[in-house]
C-alpha cells in the first residue's frame, strides 16, 4: 500500500511539474507609453515693442531678447516654459540689396541641413497666406531638436527666419501635440506679420 501511495504521489508530482513548465505565464510586459502633455487651447496677444516686424503671439510664451553670442538687434526668442520649448527669430535688415537677401535664404537652408544627420526626411514648402504674403517653411522629421523652421521676406526691406526648438532632440511621436502645437503658433504669426517702416 505505501508502494501505490509513493507511485500515485509522484506520478501527480511529475504532471504536475510537465504541466507548470508548459503554461504560458499570466504577466505582460507594459507596452512602451509617452507623458500625456496637456496643452490649453491657443490664446494670442500683440507683440508691442520696438521691432521693425509685429505679430500676434501665443499668451503661454514669453518674448526674450536673443543673448547668444552673435545676437543682432531686434533677434528675439519666444520661450514656452511649460512646453519646454521655443521659438528663435534672426531678423536681418536688407536695404534694398538683394544679394544680401541671397545669403540669407542659402543661410537658412544651411541651418536646416545641419539636422540631416538626425533627420529622417527634411520638407519645404511655399506657403502662401490668406493676406497673400508667402514664406518657405521647412518641416524636419527624426530624433531632432527642431522640428519646423520658416522664413519671410517683404524682398526689399526685411529678412525674418524663425525656428522652434524642442528642449529635448525627439522622436516627433512623442512630442506630436507640442511640435503641431508650436506649428500652429508659427502659421499665426506669419498670418498676423507686419513690417514697419
Amino acid at each position: 500500500m505505501n508502494k501505490n501511495k509513493f507511485k500515485i504521489i509522484l506520478i501527480f508530482a511529475t504532471s504536475f511539474l510537465i504541466w507548470s513548465c508548459n503554461t504560458t505565464p499570466n504577466y505582460y510586459p507594459k507596452p512602451k507609453g509617452y507623458v500625456r502633455i496637456h496643452i490649453p487651447s491657443p490664446s494670442y496677444q500683440k507683440l508691442e515693442s520696438g521691432h521693425p516686424f509685429s505679430f500676434e503671439y501665443s499668451k503661454l510664451a514669453k518674448i526674450k531678447a536673443d543673448v547668444s553670442p552673435g545676437a543682432e538687434p531686434h533677434w528675439i526668442i519666444i520661450d514656452y516654459p511649460s512646453l519646454e520649448a521655443k521659438i528663435q527669430f534672426t531678423y536681418k535688415p536688407l536695404k534694398g540689396d538683394l544679394d544680401k537677401l541671397d545669403k540669407h535664404i542659402a543661410d537658412a537652408f544651411k541651418l536646416a541641413a545641419k539636422h540631416q544627420i538626425k533627420a529622417t526626411s527634411q520638407n519645404e514648402q511655399l506657403y502662401t497666406m490668406q493676406n497673400g504674403k508667402k514664406a518657405v517653411l521647412i518641416t524636419l522629421e527624426g530624433e531632432v531638436p527642431s522640428h519646423f523652421q520658416f522664413y519671410v521676406t517683404d524682398t526689399s526691406q526685411h529678412y525674418l527666419r524663425g525656428a522652434v526648438y524642442l528642449k529635448y532632440a525627439t522622436l516627433n511621436d512623442s512630442l506630436t501635440p507640442v511640435v503641431d502645437y508650436l506649428r500652429t503658433d508659427c502659421l499665426r504669426i506669419l498670418e498676423t506679420l507686419t513690417w514697419k517702416k
